[in-house]
């Protein structure tokens, strides 16, 4: 994994995210930090963040804050994302 930093307004790279099955997710906070997520993130608009159980999660790099950050989620390209379970 590279651990580069991505510059103010850019959005991490796909390459750079955490080896290991599942990491799908990137999302960023009010505050401008991005995190991978290996569980699809839930939106807490109160508190300014994306949330998933913290071993789902792992810091991708900082950002200038955005107003439109609970837009930010993004699914890793060509990833189908988990459906419902056929009955």
């Amino acid at each position: 994994m590279n651990e580069t930093i991505p510059a103010a307004g850019a959005v991490p790279d796909w390459a750079d995210a955490p080896e290991g099955e599942g990491w799908n997710w990137l999302a960023q906070d009010a505050d401008g930090r991005w995190f991978w997520y290996r569980t699809e993130p839930r939106l807490n608009w109160p508190g300014g963040v994306w949330r998933s159980n913290s071993r789902n999660q792992q810091f991708a790099g900082a950002g200038a804050p955005d107003a439109h950050w609970d837009a930010s989620v993004r699914l890793r390209p060509g990833c189908v994302p988990p459906g419902p379970v056929p009955g």
